[in-house]
């Protein structure tokens, strides 16, 4: 589907920026998003409802916040299953409930269409350079007919299996990123508290065993007061924690590592900071420990 019509529902932080990647290459993009001025940022061709964008398009990607959402803007009244027709691809980028998306995936197949979940990996950040890691689940020939389109935006695309595979993957992946987040903001509070040079212990846990993704890709920047802001809010990593402690309750596994994350996201949204992106939990520990910053904040002159 080299010349397939591309749609895109919901062009916020991850949306708008996956959409930048396929109108700087030349391709038109149809465009909803609740706030329109999302759609001319993006670089689409705006139209006025996911109904519309539905019609006009081949392959429908969406990028929402949730699968309350997603169901909303799928299933809801004059929504994407109403306009749905044999042929249509819809594939799914947002972090949503495996469950969810198999109901939904069943309910367009009745109309001839084909649902792809397609969880993302990689933050803001590759999104905006187009390499993003996406997890697929579905239909394997439909994940072929969309990977050029999906190529524009994403460097590593990977095959996980049926329909609710891509989310599930994205939620494991999401629940380690969490705890890798989580615990790394402990560990450098503690690190500050006692008195060690921030960067050094960078160094050390880079080298070290204790290396992980936020070392690597966070902090870095965080000790020295830069939040990489636009990524990944404190309300949304706490409801993919959440997700994940539902998927494995569902699957019998024990969870005993969540109590974590689910502490320090719910100390960020208890303490106003839901909508901060999650690198600021660091942050709601150092509150908790007396007050504690990595930088020294009269010389930066950031804040979180």
């Amino acid at each position: 589907m080299t010349d397939a019509t591309i749609g895109f529902i919901g062009l916020g932080n991850m949306g708008g920026r996956m959409t930048r990647c396929i109108t700087g290459a030349g391709r038109e993009v149809i465009g909803f998003d609740a706030h329109t001025p999302n759609i001319e940022a993006a670089g689409a061709t705006a139209v006025g409802s996911a109904a519309e964008v539905t019609d006009r398009a081949d392959i429908v990607f969406l990028s929402l916040p949730d699968s309350r959402v997603v169901e909303a803007v799928v299933l809801g009244e004059d929504g994407v299953l109403a306009h749905a027709r044999d042929g249509l691809i819809v594939v799914d980028l947002s972090t949503a409930n495996p469950d969810s998306t198999r109901r939904i995936a069943a309910a367009l197949a009745e109309k001839g269409a084909r649902y792809l979940d397609a969880g993302i990996s990689g933050g803001a950040a590759a999104a905006e350079k187009g390499t993003l890691t996406l997890m697929v689940g579905g239909d394997e020939a439909a994940l072929e007919a969309v990977r050029p389109a999906m190529e524009y935006f994403a460097s590593n695309i990977v095959y996980m299996g049926e329909s609710g595979a891509g989310h599930t993957t994205k939620l494991l992946n999401n629940f380690l990123n969490a705890v890798a987040l989580s615990a790394t903001a402990e560990v450098m509070v503690a690190g500050r508290r006692a008195g060690l040079d921030m960067d050094a212990l960078l160094g050390v846990l880079n080298t070290s065993s204790g290396v992980n993704f936020a070392t690597l890709n966070r902090f870095p920047k965080i000790v020295h007061g830069d939040y990489l802001k636009g990524g990944l809010s404190n309300a949304l990593m706490m409801k993919d924690v959440l997700l994940y402690t539902e998927l494995i309750s569902g699957l019998g596994v024990a969870g005993l590592h969540a109590s974590g994350p689910l502490a320090s996201f719910g100390a960020a949204l208890a303490t106003g900071r839901q909508g901060e992106i999650s690198n600021t939990v660091v942050d709601v520990l150092g509150d908790l420990s007396g007050g504690v910053r990595l930088y020294d904040e009269t010389e930066t002159g950031s804040d979180s």
